[in-house]
């Protein structure tokens, strides 16, 4: 058994929860989360960290992976188009969770899995080079420099994702942040991933399959640019 005094002190998000949930959306949580959970990722249910049996979980399927879902909208749009892969998406923020269990709902959708916490605690129990593809979509920015360490786009989180990326998988990550994007274009290549541009405009283009998001409308509200930034992990 693992000590509790040897689990990670992990926070790259903010809050937990926003404000109060629709009688609706308690619904969900209570009647649908727990069915739709990948298998014991929280240290809690899982503490020596035994890898999830991704083969039971999706039949066999290749398995992707959304970190920070947001309202759901991409996800399931994503599940609808690919019904040949399994997706498992993470959320610390509930109200997103919320969210997207009513999207699966009226969506119909089968394939997908989700996990209301840290990725990193997914990625803790996903087998080495398991996921095909992995989304970073309008990630929290932390936009105060002290904040920066917090980006999903450092290290403590490239690292493992390359580890459970299989050679070749796809690394697809938006933001209207130019920081961001330079943070990204600093770190994602020395992780092990080569960027995928093909000029000098190439991160103006939306991806063929994508859905505007919630986050992605409101930064055009407020006049900021989008940018689109493929990787794909080498070996």
């Amino acid at each position: 058994m693992t000590d509790a005094a040897q689990r990670p002190h992990r926070n790259f998000y903010g809050r937990r929860r926003g404000k109060h949930l629709r009688e609706s959306q308690e619904g969900y949580l209570a009647e649908d989360l727990a069915a739709l959970s990948p298998g014991p990722v929280d240290w809690d249910a899982n503490p020596d960290r035994r890898a999830l049996d991704l083969a039971a979980l999706f039949g066999g399927r290749e398995v992707w992976v959304e970190v920070g879902f947001g309202g759901g909208e991409h996800m399931v749009h994503q599940a609808g188009l690919n019904p040949q892969v399994g997706i498992i998406g993470c959320e610390p923020y509930i109200n997103g969770v919320a969210m997207l269990l009513g999207k699966i709902r009226r969506a119909g959708v089968t394939n997908l899995r989700v996990h209301p916490g840290d990725v990193r605690d997914l990625f803790d129990v996903l087998p080495d080079a398991s996921v095909g593809k992995a989304f970073l979509l309008y990630p929290d920015p932390w936009p105060k420099k002290k904040h920066h360490r917090r980006r999903f786009v450092t290290p403590e989180h490239l690292e493992p994702l390359a580890r459970v990326l299989k050679p070749g998988a796809e690394f697809r990550v938006a933001t209207d942040i130019p920081d961001y994007v330079r943070q990204t274009l600093e770190e994602v290549p020395r992780a092990g991933f080569d960027w995928l541009a093909e000029g000098p405009e190439d991160w103006r283009r939306p991806w063929g399959d994508w859905i505007p998001t919630r986050y992605e409308q409101k930064a055009l509200r407020e006049g900021r640019v989008p940018h689109y930034l493929t990787f794909r992990r080498q070996g």
